[in-house]
């Protein structure tokens, strides 16, 4: 199912193909913040208010962020927002400040709804006595929440490439706040088997108990009843049949939903009468080649001549590639494969399909890999 997100005006592109952007509607994503809406209305120890989005790049993580900030906003929660670059805790920390200046001073019952930081930023990691200064500030500005009955919501996006020590000590912080009763949720989002890694290290045991919520692409018909809900407002209906076809070319990956709906607009808004298959296949075209300056080029960026070489052995195949023939391809040995496979996957760029297969992440990456 998906959900209506804003409202649809003649002539005003609704598509936003741009990252973490909010969409017209949300495909495939009914129900999976339930939990977090929950235990924002009990506000402490509700097992959602610690939860963890996974998924291939372009399929929604970001999004999934923005839909639990506003979800906590409207709860009347304080909201900080953070990427995992070096300093977030940092930034977290100096975050808190705006918060406790207004509560400070603002009558009781009073609802916060968001802060903006002006560019502020930190880019230093936190010495030990300001680990503790952290806390303490956190811990204060949590007890003046909670008095108003609300409480503190944390996300934190790209956590794959988080400091170690970063990460631990906000994840020590928080866990201190759960056990003290205060009203704090933690999300996160990052690539699948990053994650993973971070949790089996032990960086941050506690979050092992967490939600992990693992995003698939949505179902292709409910791409399609999307396009066709969104795009009715248009002065000339798109005939099912294309609609289906513009669909089931995005896969049902948000990013490329996104941009095949926008670029579908803006081909019938050029249009005098109603879409021809040609026309949604320059939009379709459009969609491709932007999908792939913007998510594939980017992913691509930092493969070696070998991940490449690996890659291009992959495309060779309609569907999950058997990484003995992928060996075999590149006459390599099984150890010197698992080791790529490895490091393919920690990238994002593939995944575990079943035992001894993988197949491409990305969608659109098999096509851009293939001569």
């Amino acid at each position: 199912m998906y959900t209506e997100r804003v409202t649809v005006v003649p002539g005003l592109n609704p598509f936003r193909p741009t990252a973490g952007a909010e969409p017209p509607q949300l495909v495939g994503r009914a129900g999976l913040l339930d939990e977090f809406e929950y235990g924002l209305r009990i506000r402490s120890g509700a097992p959602g208010l610690l939860t963890i989005f996974t998924g291939a790049r372009g399929v929604g993580k970001t999004v999934m962020l923005g839909e639990a900030e506003d979800a906590a906003r409207r709860a009347g929660w304080a909201v900080i927002s953070e990427t995992a670059t070096r300093g977030f805790l940092g930034r977290i920390g100096a975050a808190m400040h705006p918060f406790l200046e207004e509560l400070g001073s603002g009558p009781a019952g009073r609802r916060i709804t968001g802060v903006g930081l002006g560019g502020f930023s930190v880019t230093t990691e936190l010495a030990p006595a300001q680990q503790a200064g952290w806390r303490q500030l956190g811990e204060e500005l949590l007890r003046l929440l909670d008095a108003q009955g609300t409480g503190l919501a944390i996300t934190v996006d790209e956590i794959h490439g988080a400091d170690r020590d970063e990460l631990a000590q906000l994840a020590a912080s928080v866990q201190h706040f759960i056990r003290a009763g205060l009203p704090v949720a933690l999300v996160f989002a990052g690539l699948p088997a990053a994650v993973s890694d971070l949790l089996d290290e032990g960086v941050a045991t506690f979050l092992r108990r967490a939600d992990r919520i693992d995003l698939h692409p949505a179902a292709i018909d409910e791409v399609e009843a999307s396009y066709r809900d969104t795009l009715t407002v248009l002065e000339h209906a798109i005939a099912p049949e294309l609609l289906r076809t513009a669909a089931e070319v995005t896969g049902g990956y948000p990013f490329l939903i996104q941009l095949v709906g926008y670029h579908l607009w803006q081909v019938a808004e050029a249009t005098d009468g109603p879409l021809t298959a040609e026309d949604v296949g320059l939009a379709v075209a459009a969609a491709r080649r932007r999908n792939t300056r913007m998510v594939i080029d980017a992913a691509l960026a930092s493969a070696s001549p070998k991940d490449l070489e690996f890659l291009r052995a992959m495309a060779e195949d309609d569907g999950s590639s058997r990484t003995v023939d992928i060996g075999r391809r590149l006459g390599d040995a099984r150890n010197t494969v698992g080791n790529y496979r490895a490091r393919l996957i920690d990238a994002g760029l593939i995944e575990s399909t079943g035992h001894g297969l993988v197949d491409f992440a990305i969608p659109g990456l098999r096509e851009h890999l293939r001569p």
